[in-house]
């Protein structure tokens, strides 16, 4: 493969070749393409989308996608599906402890475990929420997705994502994006990894609109990072799984799959440092609204509400005076699963680690536990306050999301969350304003 280089942007049209003269000029599908290649379009949604909104990309590749592939079969991985249960579940909070590292290796796609979700992708909207934990490469097997982007988020380990259109790599404080389609095989530079997944069975990730803050500020455009075109020329016995209809499927193929010498178009992966977020906030009264933290968005058919809505609250200074500075109670009708990639949550004195969730579904009232509330009520305000060494993350959705039985039934979920309220005490004295 070629070496690494980074291109970036949000949803260009990107154009990128590892072979001179391989990126065809001024038609996609030339009668003979250069080098030999075959040109192939890879659409991420439908042809007539609106342009801002259309992803697709032309792919000049040693062999089609179609070459070399064996009949599927049903590929059992018990931890990953896209079955939600069914039937009445609780309203109440919920929070898990973090996930341990297998016991014997396990590569990416074996270490998947499905947590919580809603709809489905034949519904062409909702959400599949997963944590993975991994300690071996992918050998001789790749994997797509046709049912959901995915949005990779590590806590742990650094993942290497060898792409049809690249390789990108991510590390903790990164997040990684793998549209609909996009074949890839994942590596451990570590030896092992964690993290969270999300799968978007709506519509694709983008950036929010910024209204009144004007052109800039939040995630900017110029900071997401695409790859260059980098290729495999492999024969051998490969596998090819992919995730099709809620289900794993499994096809031997006799190449690698990752043989695409030059691409251009605006369906690609790509990875974004939620370290260059740059943050808005109160620097009056009042704690904003948590949608302020937004980093992309999946859009829904009613306009200002979303499918999806991914949220970072990152290393922050609250300048705030006569004011909770944290998280206030309430009660949203949105949903929000949360988990925190490094240091210390804001709103959680104890109990939320690093590589741990939690679950705060529609009208289900949550906020600061006691010990939080007292030190903020008592914290001089005049003082800004600086929030270091922290980053938590938010999976906002319109839907209820529903946590899945094997969830429920986890040793990781804390039982006791519930108990964190308990010291908030009765404080009412009608004598006293």
């Amino acid at each position: 493969m070629s070496s690494l280089v980074y291109q970036s942007g949000f949803c260009n049209d990107w154009a990128t070749e590892a072979l001179a003269g391989a990126l065809p000029i001024g038609r996609n599908s030339p009668q003979r393409c250069a080098y030999g290649l075959y040109a192939e379009q890879l659409s991420g949604t439908a042809f007539t989308a609106p342009r801002a909104d259309n992803r697709r990309s032309w792919l000049y590749r040693i062999r089609p996608s179609a070459a070399g592939l064996q009949a599927p079969e049903l590929y059992e991985q018990a931890s990953w599906s896209a079955d939600f249960g069914s039937g009445p579940f609780s309203p109440e909070p919920m929070r898990w402890s973090p996930l341990a590292p297998p016991n014997a290796p396990t590569d990416f796609i074996d270490g998947i475990h499905t947590w919580a979700g809603n709809s489905s992708p034949a519904d062409l909207s909702g959400v599949g929420i997963h944590l993975y934990a991994a300690t071996a490469d992918m050998h001789a097997r790749y994997f797509y997705n046709a049912d959901a982007e995915m949005l990779i988020v590590p806590q742990q380990g650094r993942l290497s994502a060898f792409t049809e259109l690249g390789i990108l790599e991510v590390a903790p404080c990164e997040i990684l994006v793998i549209p609909r389609g996009i074949r890839f095989q994942m590596r451990l530079p570590d030896g092992h990894a964690r993290g969270y997944l999300l799968e978007n069975y709506g519509a694709p990730l983008r950036l929010p609109e910024l209204g009144p803050m004007g052109s800039n500020g939040l995630a900017n455009a110029r900071d997401f990072q695409t790859p260059v075109a980098a290729y495999e020329d492999k024969d051998g016995a490969f596998e090819l799984i992919a995730r099709f209809g809620g289900a794993l499927w499994r096809s031997a193929i006799d190449h690698s799959p990752l043989d695409v010498v030059a691409w251009h178009g605006t369906h690609a992966p790509y990875k974004y440092d939620l370290r260059h977020f740059n943050a808005m906030g109160s620097v009056s009264f009042d704690h904003p609204d948590p949608s302020i933290f937004t980093v992309l968005t999946s859009p829904s058919d009613t306009p200002g509400v979303a499918n999806l809505d991914f949220v970072i609250f990152p290393p922050r200074i609250l300048a705030m005076e006569n004011t909770f500075r944290p998280p206030w109670f309430h009660r949203n009708v949105a949903s929000e699963f949360m988990g925190l990639i490094q240091g210390v949550y804001d709103a959680k004195a104890e109990g939320f680690e690093p590589g741990g969730a939690s679950l705060h579904n529609c009208m289900t009232p949550h906020g600061p536990d006691a010990q939080t509330f007292r030190h903020a009520s008592e914290l001089d305000t005049r003082q800004p306050q600086y929030l270091r060494e922290t980053l938590a993350f938010m999976f906002e959705t319109r839907r209820v999301i529903r946590p899945t039985p094997a969830a429920l039934a986890s040793p990781l979920r804390q039982r006791n969350y519930l108990a964190c309220w308990d010291g908030l005490q009765r404080n009412f004295n009608p004598q006293q304003p």
